[in-house]
């Protein structure tokens, strides 16, 4: 109980608050009391800075959502979003699997949030994505794979002194798109340290459409596009001889596209159409912004001005000053924030750095890994990202522990898996998009759930 000594009515509370546990004593100014129109929950939230490098003034931003209930039993998941360079804040909180989405003036629940089944941690990484920052602003200049993962590393390392209860927790780490490279990058220098001093209790890492192998992952696009109607047989034939997309992305990046490689893209593009959403080949509705995050893998010679038809309510609850006020979060060196950054200057060579060879060292390691793609992405296929799994499951001499089969959701099918060794698992969500938990996120909920839990995906209903 408080003493009749404290001045303060608001400090005893505060007092109370921290010997229940309720608030984390060495987090509680990170603590969200409540963001501009948000519903009632009853779950903690929390946001604001770790800083990664002193000298420069270099600065992470996170938000994590403890579990809707029992907190303190449910593993701890980070999430990666891609790009290089998008908000895993914008796109993956508030637009795909977090507890909010904005809409008008105010958040809805999403009601197939992960932080159902788990503590979510969203980090905005590298610095100069979203609200993460350096003061020194040629710390934005030439930043590759190898700076992303060691700054994640140093973040977690730091966010544990702020969270210490969630130091020996179960841990996953989950991302989706150029994610491919962050997530097994930091998963083993995550190891690595372990062996030097046992922090990080690593339970799995899961990749969503992911970057694993250029070369693979790009070149299966035409197969897709020729399978699901979008070009004609004249086309697939060029697209698959004469100039495929991973020398197309090579050129565009070197700053030199050939004169045949214009010629068969620009056949692409006219067939596969300006009006079809190459992320998801299916949907009928406007790309938005908040979608930018595959923009680097979708490359354009010419820049095309979108028509964005329905107002991007994400962008502009986080661009309100109150909003950010209750984040703790602050715009250093630029206007306004955005889902993915204009200011980091990214080496996408990097691109070129094959991360499978990585994931099967981890798989070598004991640490489970899931592979997923949302069928009806175009952009990184599933075709591509089946085979480099399959490919891996033979050199590491793994076995079909289970077979090719449908999993279900609800009464419905919910997509197809395969297991090998049951310890590597690839997935479809059936209609899904690049960004599965948006398009998809009940089927989207059930695939977290079983990864989590190390189950197969549901094989009845």
């Amino acid at each position: 109980m408080c003493s009749l000594l404290w001045s303060s009515i608001a400090m005893c509370v505060a007092l109370q608050l921290l010997q229940l546990g309720i608030v984390h004593p060495s987090a509680s100014h990170l603590r969200i009391t409540h963001l501009p129109g948000q519903p009632q929950v009853e779950f903690q939230q929390f946001s604001g800075y770790v800083t990664v490098d002193d000298r420069n003034q270099q600065a992470l931003f996170f938000y994590f959502a403890e579990a809707e209930k029992d907190a303190a039993s449910k593993p701890l998941v980070l999430w990666l979003n891609g790009g290089p360079g998008c908000s895993s804040l914008g796109v993956g909180a508030f637009s795909e699997n977090g507890p909010f989405r904005p809409k008008g003036e105010a958040l809805v629940r999403n009601q197939f949030s992960w932080n159902r089944e788990a503590n979510m941690l969203y980090l905005e990484t590298p610095i100069g994505v979203g609200f993460s920052y350096s003061t020194d602003t040629s710390s934005y200049e030439g930043v590759n794979d190898k700076i992303t993962a060691r700054d994640n590393l140093v973040f977690l390392k730091n966010w544990f002194i702020k969270f210490p209860e969630y130091r020996n927790r179960s841990l996953f780490i989950i991302g989706e798109s150029y994610a491919g490279h962050y997530v097994p990058q930091l998963a083993e220098l995550m190891l690595q340290f372990n062996k030097k001093e046992k922090l990080f209790n690593l339970k799995g890492i899961a990749l969503g459409n992911p970057v694993l192998e250029f070369t693979t992952d790009f070149n299966s696009r035409a197969e897709f596009f020729w399978s699901h109607g979008l070009i004609s047989d004249t086309t697939y034939k060029v697209f698959t001889s004469v100039c495929n997309y991973s020398r197309y992305v090579r050129e565009y990046y070197n700053g030199a596209v050939s004169p045949v490689c214009s010629s068969v893209m620009s056949q692409v593009s006219t067939e596969t159409s300006r009006f079809v959403d190459k992320y998801d080949v299916t949907l009928d509705v406007c790309l938005s912004s908040v979608f930018s995050q595959t923009k680097v893998l979708n490359p354009q010679q010419v820049t095309e001005t979108i028509d964005v038809c329905v107002e991007d309510e994400t962008v502009n609850y986080l661009n309100r000053k109150d909003v950010q006020s209750a984040l703790h979060a602050r715009l250093v060196g630029v206007q306004r924030w955005s889902a993915c950054s204009n200011v980091l200057d990214y080496e996408l060579r990097d691109l070129e750095i094959p991360t499978i060879t990585v994931v099967g060292k981890l798989v070598q390691e004991g640490i489970p890994v899931l592979v997923y793609s949302g069928d009806q992405d175009s952009v990184i296929p599933l075709t591509g990202s089946r085979t480099l799994v399959h490919k891996l499951a033979i050199k590491l001499g793994l076995k079909t522990t289970v077979p090719y089969r449908v999993w279900f959701e609800k009464q419905q099918v919910g997509g197809w898996t395969q297991v090998y060794g049951d310890i590597l698992s690839f997935a479809t969500i059936r209609g899904a998009s690049h960004e599965a938990p948006f398009s998809q996120p009940e089927r989207s909920l059930v695939l977290f759930k079983s990864f989590l839990e190390g189950r197969p995906m549901p094989q009845e209903f």
